[in-house]
């Protein structure tokens, strides 16, 4: 059964066993990870700031051990494949689906390419790493300003030369139950307009590591695929929607039944413990003696 990714989250399979263990691993959580993401983020936002005046290519790799080392603190391995899939000295549009909060760690720190985030205005003033992102050249948007967000890819255009490449999250945000949601055209229309490849990036498993609405922790093994380029040239213009449908193929193979959006029919309509809605999004039950799904 095909569930639409955009409905209310149903519970991941094992949910109910992954809370108990989040309980469990919160004192490190709380006494190790998060003091230790807070030194990091200083250490190496600082560094990097420093030497993007002298050396820029130098800052770029504080960005990659940053992800390493905080993937390592949580104890989440990471697997790679499809390597020969990154040509060297190519600049890619990446395009990569959104499970959680370390995704941005797993592909920082296991993709050891210079490659630039698109990513929300409101993370640029976050004390230190905001400054960093900004020195590195990562691209940030206003979301709710879509004259502003376009104004600030088009910056970054000249940028994107020699190897060093574009990563996009099309889904917007981040999967609130690990399923795939639909996709937005920036990165598509970017693709075509520059005549970039684009190069799809499946990340499965970092939902059950860290949920995409919670800050419960576990360890975790996460699988990155980095499949075969597309040419978006191939399409045209008028074939931009047929490419993205295609591309969101390419990354829906490289992930678990779930995180396609594929759930047992037993499991559609089963409620997830460890998600409470926000106040204007939980359930209201109708009048007795109505039907329908509660509103």
């Amino acid at each position: 059964m095909r569930v639409d990714a955009s409905s209310k989250a149903a519970c991941p399979p094992g949910e109910a066993r992954r809370n108990v263990l989040r309980l469990l691993y919160l004192p490190w959580t709380w006494l190790v990870f998060i003091p230790s993401l807070a030194l990091c983020t200083l250490f190496f936002g600082t560094i990097a700031i420093l030497l993007s005046y002298v050396w820029p290519r130098a800052s770029v790799a504080m960005g990659y051990f940053y992800g390493w080392v905080l993937c390592r603190l949580n104890f989440v391995f990471v697997s790679v494949r499809g390597w020969s899939n990154l040509v060297p000295g190519v600049s890619y549009v990446m395009v990569s689906n959104h499970q959680s909060h370390f995704d941005v760690l797993i592909l920082m720190g296991h993709i050891w390419r210079d490659f630039k985030w698109v990513i929300k205005e409101e993370l640029r003033h976050i004390p230190v790493f905001g400054r960093a992102c900004q020195r590195i050249g990562h691209i940030h948007i206003n979301r709710k300003d879509r004259q502003k967000a376009i104004e600030a890819l088009n910056a970054a255009r000249p940028r994107l030369v020699g190897g060093t490449c574009v990563l996009f999250f099309p889904e917007g945000t981040r999967s609130p139950d690990g399923r795939m949601r639909e996709f937005k055209k920036g990165a598509f229309v970017m693709a075509l307009d520059l005549g970039l490849p684009i190069l799809p990036i499946s990340v499965s498993g970092t939902n059950a590591i860290l949920p995409g609405r919670s800050f419960k922790l576990l360890p975790g093994l996460a699988r990155v695929t980095i499949h075969p380029a597309v040419d978006p040239g191939a399409y045209g213009a008028e074939g931009k929607d047929r490419l993205m449908a295609d591309v969101r193929a390419i990354i829906a193979s490289g992930l678990t039944e779930w995180e396609r959006g594929w759930v047992p029919e037993r499991e559609s309509s089963a409620p997830c413990p460890s998600e409470r809605p926000p106040a204007a999004e939980r359930t209201v039950h109708p009048p007795s003696g109505l039907s329908g799904d509660p509103v």
